[in-house]
């Protein structure tokens, strides 16, 4: 049996998203589809928590938005407020109990937590807590949040926040909300996206404006990092109760997770990935017929690099958007089986041809290799890969999950040598220098994968390969009823 979501396994996966509606008629309905404009950032489980200001409504499950949701559950989120979570997991297993939102009780209030990043020192947290009592129902580190708000000898809960948060280490995008109130924090040093919308009169928090832009919201501004705001019926209020940190946002966001309709830190995604192909067509120009982007990531990497060498663009590659989740093997071997399923090579464009392939990253190498043999049988002449990053030689202990350093080729192998092993006639990757002249960045962004500079300091055992995650045969679904406070 192959399983459809790992047949292009070489992909780093995304993280999460979350999104919230505060003070709207259609409050769960809005957020419900929020979370199909984020679901590029999580498909492993999903789930909305309601106010309708006595109560908070919660549902959760495993599987995509609309898995979980249809008229009659979302019939059973009541309220003007809404938060919700989707969820790809890079820290905790995968499975229902570590869905979110999380929702406890605590300082005389129900509070529902949604987050997007990670925390490199959950472990030393949840070891502390554990040995002064706390009992954990998830391996996730978002729960942790959780319990160091409960103790914390902070009287209000926005005081409290504070005081957890100060003591966590790492990367977190977080929407909190009580059944009167909606607050959104960034870490100090900004590490994953939180932007702040507005429609109809009610407030809009997200992870990407892509999911502003499906519900008819207009983009305010970014949430700063170290920003916490709270979201109530008197409106919107700015605090900044952390010590400033060095800017230290992903720039992995705008190579590949956002959607390139995003409007990200002030640029928007897709023309920034352009910009990276027209680097790229700068520093590793060649003489070829067609380029031909990977699909989906290289697309507009490839037009830029297009537009920059005058190579003529094609589409050679064509991509299944019909890869269901399982598969049955033919007995009789079929070359590239995985890949085909995914991805078709067009004859008819790139036989005798000298064929530059664009795509965003190289991990392991063992798809883009398929894809390089793939475009040879189709009749290429030549088969050259460019790469709109630099090589990836570093996993990402900040909310993005990627295999451990030995996976990754790049971290092991010269340039030269990956190419050998591509089967490919020539690569080049963008350089770093390349990389933040297409950003425009003066600084301000994480390049850790590329750089193997941590910006916080990581500890053994910080970061799990995805590889280390087990499986889980919990239900699919649960509402987990209301609760009061």
């Amino acid at each position: 049996m192959v399983d459809g979501q790992d047949l292009l396994a070489e992909r780093l996966r995304e993280e999460c998203g979350v999104f919230g509606v505060f003070g709207h008629p259609e409050a769960s309905n809005l957020t419900y589809l929020g979370l199909h404009g984020l679901q590029h950032r999580g498909q492993e489980s999903a789930g909305i928590v309601s106010s309708d200001g006595e109560v908070t409504h919660l549902r959760v499950g495993m599987g995509q938005v609309p898995d979980i949701f249809d008229e009659e559950t979302l019939a059973a989120l009541p309220g003007t407020a809404a938060a919700g979570h989707v969820r790809y997991s890079t820290a905790g297993e995968s499975g229902l109990m570590n869905a979110q939102p999380m929702r406890v009780t605590c300082h005389g209030r129900a509070i529902a937590i949604c987050h997007n990043g990670n925390l490199i020192n959950a472990d030393e947290l949840r070891e502390r807590l554990d040995g002064g009592g706390a009992i954990f129902t998830s391996s996730s580190d978002t729960e942790v949040i959780l319990h160091l708000i409960a103790r914390s000898a902070k009287s209000g809960l926005e005081d409290a926040m504070t005081d957890a948060l100060s003591q966590v280490e790492g990367a977190y995008s977080l929407i909190f909300m009580t059944k009167d109130a909606m607050y959104g924090v960034r870490d100090p040093r900004g590490f994953r996206p939180l932007s702040l919308g507005r429609i109809d009169g009610a407030w809009v928090l997200t992870s990407e404006s892509c999911a502003l832009d499906l519900i008819g919201a207009d983009f305010v501004r970014d949430i700063e990092p170290g920003e916490l705001v709270c979201i109530d019926k008197d409106g919107v209020r700015s605090l900044r109760p952390f010590k400033p940190q060095p800017q230290s946002s992903c720039i992995f966001e705008y190579v590949y997770f956002a959607r390139p309709d995003s409007l990200l830190w002030g640029a928007n995604v897709g023309q920034v990935r352009k910009q990276l192909g027209r680097e790229l067509g700068k520093e590793a120009p060649l003489e070829a017929d067609i380029v031909v982007p990977i699909p989906d990531s290289g697309v507009y990497a490839a037009l830029g690099f297009h537009e920059e060498t005058r190579i003529p663009f094609e589409w050679g590659l064509v991509r299944s958007h019909y890869v269901g989740r399982t598969f049955i093997e033919p007995s009789q071997s079929i070359r590239h089986f995985g890949v085909k399923l995914k991805l078709s090579a067009v004859r008819e464009v790139m036989a005798g041809k000298r064929v530059v392939l664009i795509d965003d990253s190289i991990v392991r190498g063992t798809t883009s290799r398929k894809i390089v043999a793939m475009v040879r049988e189709a009749g290429a002449t030549e088969v050259h890969v460019r790469i709109s990053c630099p090589p990836t030689v570093g996993p990402c202990y900040y909310g993005v999950d990627t295999p451990c350093r030995e996976e990754l080729i790049a971290a092991c192998h010269s340039v030269e040598e990956i190419r050998e092993h591509l089967g490919a006639d020539s690569l080049a990757y963008l350089s770093n220098d390349g990389l933040m002249r297409a950003v425009k960045s003066g600084g301000g962004f994480c390049a850790a994968c590329y750089t193997n500079s941590y910006p916080v300091p990581v500890k053994p055992g910080s970061g799990r390969s995805r590889e280390e995650r087990p499986g889980s045969a919990e239900p699919r679904t649960v509402d987990a009823g209301v609760e009061r406070g």
